[in-house]
């Protein structure tokens, strides 16, 4: 246990992980290494954990072989697949901060002012979006903060003193698009609204929300007998990096008195973005936003915030125990405002990386990955053998290995292995999923050192791997002299 008397062990052991650390990263070059899945799972269950202990030094070194050798890392050129960014420096040791102190930010008497950062923190980002009062929460996730965003949205939407009307679960509707976050339908049922609650809007050749469909869309829930709970608009979908017109959405929100949550986990980079702000555009006309923190701002997982304009929205979900945070408490405790109980410190590494970096440093970083997207869409567009799926406005890449005189059946048959093989090698990690029907591999770009030569590099080596993967399943013609 960190005391006193194990104070000088403590610096010995955790300098020496940092040792081990610093050599891993400075050597890593790949994404990951080649060890067959089979393996890992053996290595692991071959440890008893009901063995005789071995010690901090040993446990230590036995964790960097067994897991830290085996790691997928975020820094490298070749990793294109998922929303992981590499880390701010000065966020990973504002991390190693928090593990040793392990403060508590539910309640002021377990953080004190720790409490304080938090909330400066969080009134910096409300104002970066534009509430002028605004407040809110750090949650573990996006997922988290869109369930607690749409809490409060039900709550607001059944109300019945300030709606003046009885309304009912079952009644509820929560608009959204194909393209929304699956957390969103997810936070719905657990929110007990049937799976009818979430309606699909229609949206553009692109994917962004039309709001004449989200006007009409509404107007239909009503005529039904249903109750308008809240619009879900994306700043930067998971797959296809657009953002919903969010100032048209908001206009319709407005006429219509519905709740409107940004979910910009993806795209809340742009409120620091030096040359992009502007796509955010209407933003400051929601009633709560999600920021994942740990996607474009560079951050260690985990670091997300529910942000909210009006601060007594939050009061819709507290709950309130004598012996942790009674209503008569004078203190400020977070757990007033939030899901969790035991919550980390996460305010703790923003702050850290905005006093050390800057914002502007983090929004040039977001700036260079949407750069390098554009640049590598007319990559993609010029190679023969793939095929440019669709735009983005933020990082993401969807393409199609599909070579002269493959079948589109082919090619979709090909996704999944292509993905498959290139994860079994190590090498470049790309993920797939299904756009307007047709399954598709994509990247995600969010590792602003990676350069345009080497994402050329990293598209050479998928095309070179699915041709040797066609070769293979292709039967081969057998000559007449051998018959």
């Amino acid at each position: 246990m960190i005391s006193p008397d194990s104070a000088q062990h403590y610096r010995e052991a955790v300098g020496a992980t940092v040792d081990r650390l610093a050599a891993r990263i400075a050597a890593a070059d790949l994404p990951t290494t080649s060890t067959p899945a089979a393996e890992l799972h053996r290595r692991v269950r071959a440890i008893d954990l009901d063995a005789p202990a071995i010690g901090t030094d040993r446990a230590l070194a036995e964790l960097d072989e067994l897991f830290v050798q085996e790691a997928v890392w975020f820094h490298t050129p070749g990793y294109l697949a998922h929303l992981n960014c590499p880390v701010a420096l000065p966020a990973v040791a504002a991390e190693a901060v928090l593990a040793a102190v392990n403060p508590s930010v539910d309640t002021w008497d377990q953080s004190r002012i720790g409490t304080d950062i938090e909330r400066h923190v969080v009134d910096w980002l409300a104002g970066r979006i534009g509430f002028a009062a605004g407040d809110g929460v750090f949650t573990s996730g996006g997922s988290q903060s869109n369930l607690q965003a749409l809490l409060l949205a039900r709550e607001a939407a059944t109300d019945t003193a300030a709606t003046g009307t009885s309304t009912t679960l079952g009644t509820l509707a929560l608009f959204a698009t194909a393209e929304t976050h699956f957390s969103v339908k997810k936070s719905a049922r657990l929110l007990g609204l049937p799976d009818a609650a979430v309606i699909d809007v229609r949206t553009d050749a692109a994917g962004r929300m039309l709001p004449a469909a989200l006007a009409q869309a509404i107007a239909d829930a009503r005529a039904a007998g249903r109750t308008p709970m809240a619009v879900v608009a994306t700043a930067g979908t998971t797959d296809r990096g657009v953002i919903d017109p969010l100032a048209p959405i908001a206009d319709v929100c407005d006429l219509e008195g519905v709740w409107l949550h940004v979910d910009a986990a993806y795209g809340c980079g742009l409120l620091v973005s030096p040359t992009r702000r502007h796509l955010l555009d209407g933003i400051e006309r929601a009633r709560s936003v999600t920021a994942d923190l740990h996607k474009s701002f560079y951050q260690p997982v985990s670091s997300s915030v529910l942000v909210v304009r009006d601060p007594a929205d939050l009061r819709r979900a507290s709950w309130h125990a004598d012996y942790l945070n009674p209503e008569d408490a004078a203190e400020p405790n977070q757990v007033d405002k939030s899901l969790q109980t035991t919550r980390r410190f996460d305010a703790l590494k923003l702050w850290a990386t905005l006093r050390a970096s800057g914002a502007d440093a983090i929004g040039t970083a977001f700036d260079a990955v949407i750069d390098l997207a554009e640049a590598t869409h007319a990559l993609v567009q010029a190679h023969p053998d793939l095929e440019l799926v669709a735009p983005t406005q933020l990082s993401t890449v969807l393409f199609r290995w599909q070579p002269p005189g493959v079948t589109d059946d082919e090619a979709d048959a090909m996704v999944a292995p292509l993905r498959a093989a290139l994860l079994a090698e190590g090498r470049v990690l790309i993920a797939k999923t299904v756009i307007a029907g047709r399954p598709c591999n994509k990247l995600t770009l969010l590792n602003p050192a990676t350069t345009l030569e080497q994402v050329q590099a990293s598209l050479d080596h998928v095309v070179a791997t699915a041709d040797g993967l066609r070769r293979a399943t292709t039967p081969t013609t057998t000559t007449g002299a051998n018959r």
